[in-house]
């Protein structure tokens, strides 16, 4: 008599397989990237466990879970076994992560050197397909009182409200301040215009005793630093 086939889901795993049971028994730590995102899809499909599908789609994003959340809803639900509302949990959970990690540099709250400054801005800025500027306001400890979006889309003196940035300084009594924003190319040499708008805003901020400690060119996995090239 033929086995009648029966689902992948995590409940009729054996024991050892249960990716859940696994987290409770043994911790986070012991299960792979791959199981814990399993957690999230809970079922994979007659012929694929969850573990085995979440491990194809880690694959395709080169087993790196920031390129996982790069991926778009539609390009998940590529995937056997991946609706929208699996889609949406993986996606929701990077975003998450991507948050946490932003948080917990914020929470270090000092601005010790222009690789803190990095470990801040990355999360939010180092995987957009557009630019972004936005400035950091520091008290007189160089501990970060703000971060805010000042430009969207391209970077041009014409798009930078200097009298807002001291505006918001004065407001929030900054006597420091960092600018950021990113490069989606990946390189890291600063244009012209990178440079007159630093200027500019240097020369502003000079008359009402708030420095401009460094701007800092952000790619996904590096940076360049104004003030660590003397260029301030």
């Amino acid at each position: 008599m033929a086995e009648t086939p029966t689902s992948f889901s995590i409940k009729n795993w054996s024991q050892d397989d249960q990716p859940r049971e696994k987290l409770l028994h043994k911790g986070k730590a012991a299960l792979s990237d791959a199981e814990l995102v399993a957690i999230l899809v809970g079922s994979g499909s007659r012929n694929e466990s969850a573990v085995e599908l979440c491990k194809r789609i880690l694959a395709s994003a080169n087993n790196n879970l920031t390129d996982l959340g790069k991926l778009p809803i539609k390009q998940l639900m590529k995937f056997k076994g991946i609706g929208e509302a699996k889609a949406i949990t993986i996606a929701a959970a990077m975003e998450l992560g991507r948050r946490r990690r932003s948080e917990e540099a914020l929470e270090k709250d000092k601005i010790a050197s222009s690789a803190s400054v990095f470990e801040l801005m990355q999360p939010i800025l180092g995987e957009l397909p557009h630019e972004e500027f936005w400035i950091i306001y520091l008290n007189n400890s160089n501990k970060v009182l703000q971060k805010s979006q000042l430009s969207k889309g391209g970077i041009t003196g014409t798009l930078v409200d200097v009298r807002l940035v001291m505006k918001n300084a004065i407001e929030l009594g900054a006597v420091g301040i960092i600018l950021a924003h990113n490069h989606p190319s990946g390189t890291l040499k600063p244009s012209l215009a990178d440079k007159q708008l630093t200027n500019k805003l240097k020369v502003a901020g000079e008359s009402l005793d708030i420095k401009v400690l460094d701007h800092i060119i952000i790619t996904e996995a590096s940076y360049y630093s104004f003030a660590d090239n003397q260029l301030l």
